[in-house]
């Protein structure tokens, strides 16, 4: 019996590194997708705003981001989005997990920390199967507000009026927690 016990208490001992070294995995891959979607998302940006206005990277965000998102997704077999507590699109509405990890950066942010590398993961239970969670917080940055922030301009408005008609994601300054990116990865 002890030499039972004492077998099943080293193999538990001997798992638990491949269980950390596995969330560990799952934590630098959720960040490196987040960095690739941040980039891509800011380059395109940058280059549609200097080209063509605000107007024009209305059009990014409106086809590109969406469409990104669901690349990267399937490539990496995850689920991969952007979610805020005010929502342009809703369907990157936040699911309940969400909406409290958003509450808590705003909660951290409101005590001084920096959105910049702000970040939370944890392993749920979803569906009766485990579920390596990840966000990554999203400033608000310059680029951003000529479609998000407190004064936009007139065309501005009639085209973010025109593709999200229950839009709520006006009104931010540079700065502000604009939103998040959020993956699943099934365990």
């Amino acid at each position: 019996m002890k030499k039972t016990l004492l077998a099943l208490v080293t193999a538990a001992l001997v798992a638990a590194p491949a269980f950390a070294d596995d969330v560990q995995a799952r934590l630098e891959a959720s960040r490196a997708a987040s960095k690739q979607l941040l980039e891509v998302l800011r380059d395109e940006m940058q280059a549609a705003v200097q080209s063509g206005g605000a107007k024009a990277g209305i059009e990014v965000c409106h086809e590109k981001a969406q469409a990104l998102t669901r690349k990267i997704s399937e490539e990496r077999g995850w689920r991969v989005a952007r979610t805020s507590q005010k929502v342009r699109n809703e369907k990157n509405a936040p699911d309940a997990w969400e909406a409290k990890v958003l509450e808590e950066f705003a909660q951290r942010k409101a005590k001084g920390e920096s959105l910049e590398n702000m970040e939370f993961h944890a392993v749920v239970e979803e569906g009766g199967k485990k579920t390596f969670r990840y966000m990554k917080a999203l400033p608000m940055g310059g680029v951003c507000s000529n479609c998000h922030g407190p004064v936009l301009k007139p065309d501005v408005i009639k085209k973010l009026d025109e593709y999200y008609p229950k839009d709520k994601a006006r009104g931010f300054q540079v700065g502000d927690l604009r939103g998040a990116f959020t993956i699943s990865q099934p365990m």
